[in-house]
């Protein structure tokens, strides 16, 4: 049951990001290019999500005191704002910029047929691999 929900809200994700434009991404760069052909319907996008997701919180945490699938809630506790943050958030903003993809955006446009997206997703991959060999090593030498 849990897979199959995780299928579900994945295509209802990917749906939605196909419909809204957001896996093209010409549509996400030029939204970054202020002087030029500027596209403000990102905004649009992201402040509905951001809206729906806001009222959904309200909504399940009021009407459940423990999820269906699973058995706790998984929200983030910690509050701090740290190197690791800021570094992986300047990374994240940093390839969305250059590349007009996200994550969110990326996987769905797998099935749009933009030959770029392959190579992002073999780039994010590898970053994913080498954050995670860079943090092993660092929590290795903390222990020493």
């Amino acid at each position: 049951m849990r897979v199959l929900s995780a299928l579900l809200i994945g295509m209802i994700f990917g749906l939605g990001i196909a419909i809204s434009g957001m896996a093209n991404p010409a549509k996400v760069l030029n939204f970054f290019d202020i002087a030029g052909t500027w596209d403000p319907s990102l905004i649009l996008v992201m402040g509905g999500a951001l809206v729906t997701a806001a009222i959904g919180y309200r909504i399940v945490f009021r009407a459940l005191k423990d999820p269906v699938l699973e058995p706790t809630f998984n929200v983030p506790t910690s509050r701090t704002i740290d190197a690791r943050l800021v570094g992986g958030s300047a990374v994240f903003g940093i390839g969305w910029g250059i590349t007009g993809f996200c994550p969110g955006g990326a996987v769905p446009a797998l099935g749009l047929g933009y030959t770029e997206t392959f190579l992002f997703i073999a780039a994010m991959i590898g970053g994913i691999v080498l954050a995670r060999a860079l943090q092993a090593s660092v929590l290795k030498v903390r222990t020493i």
